[in-house]
């Protein structure tokens, strides 16, 4: 469904389903249960001003009644930012594709606290084109490769390559050396089935069902202090690699999310989770061309004699 309000500041208007029944005797008034964390009164100046539009760009009332539209579209109200002390490094662009090197901290799309410090706004904002789409994600914390469709058309035959898995993934991961580290453990395939739930940070693991999340962990290097990974991700699933290299015992430096879910605090940038989306590897669906991309970056805590 097409927004009636065009891209601003690299960020469009956010789309709102409302009920057609209900208890709320107005759009203006359901909003306001469903938003209860905002002040009331600065949701229905909003109204008033015309920033709550219907499907025809048409200002909403505050006492239109339910049921008069069945979505609204709005430009979320930017929070105060902190700036994310790194910038979005440009490996490669051309008419359909854009690859990043993404730096830790910086989220791949607008969410929560992050609206103009994600990687999509800015590479929106400073290549001029509001049609850029991110085909896959990285985490927040995960630094490394990140690949954006640059035109809609093209769009679906990039994202059909992750869909069936036809993207070769390589990461590399650097986590404290276990006191029992037994090199010839490795390398090994972990599987196990990985689940999110709406409203938890964390996966579910349920070792009772049929696994869907596959990784092959290869030991690139190892100190008396760290051991230095490389991944290959069968599939994609959400915390896959955190979860897997938590699972044999080695639990990705920084991690605040696995093995144990630490107290929320503000962003350390001494600290980065030791996490790298290091290789892209796929045939081009629209040029038949072999694509290989590689990160510059590199992990901090890696063993400096590590490859």
């Amino acid at each position: 469904m097409p927004s009636p309000l065009p891209m601003r500041d690299g960020v469009g208007a956010t789309r709102l389903h409302v009920p057609l029944r209900g208890p709320w005797p107005t759009v203006s008034a359901y909003m306001v249960e469903r938003f209860f964390h905002l002040d009331p009164e600065l949701l229905l100046h909003r109204f008033d001003k015309g920033d709550i539009v219907a499907s025809d760009g048409s200002a909403v009332a505050r006492d239109a009644p339910l049921g008069s539209v069945e979505f609204v579209w709005y430009y979320r109200e930017p929070p105060t930012e902190q700036a994310i002390p790194f910038t979005e490094e440009i490996l490669h662009q051309d008419d359909h594709l854009v690859v990043v090197d993404k730096p830790h901290f910086l989220p791949t799309t607008p969410g929560g606290k992050f609206l103009q410090n994600s990687a999509l706004v800015r590479l929106r904002n400073r290549l001029g084109n509001p049609d850029l789409a991110p085909i896959h994600r990285l985490d927040r914390a995960t630094a490394g490769l990140l690949m954006f469709a640059a035109r809609p058309a093209t769009r679906g035959a990039y994202q059909l390559l992750f869909e069936k898995r036809q993207v070769q993934k390589v990461y590399e991961a650097v986590s404290a050396r276990p006191a029992e580290w037994d090199q010839t453990r490795f390398p090994l395939v972990y599987r196990n089935h990985i689940e999110k739930l709406r409203a938890q940070v964390r996966v579910e693991v349920d070792d009772e069902r049929e696994p869907n999340a596959e990784t092959l962990i290869e030991v690139i290097d190892a100190d008396e202090r760290v051991v230095h990974t490389l991944l290959r991700p069968h599939s994609g699933k959400m915390h896959q690699l955190r979860v897997h290299l938590a699972a044999v015992g080695l639990g990705i430096l920084n991690d605040r999310f696995y093995p144990e879910l630490l107290d929320d605090g503000p962003d350390d940038y001494a600290r980065p989770l030791q996490l790298l989306a290091r290789e892209l590897r796929f045939v081009d669906p629209l040029s038949g061309e072999d694509r290989v991309f590689t990160t510059r970056r590199v992990l901090a805590e890696a063993p400096v004699s590590g490859a």
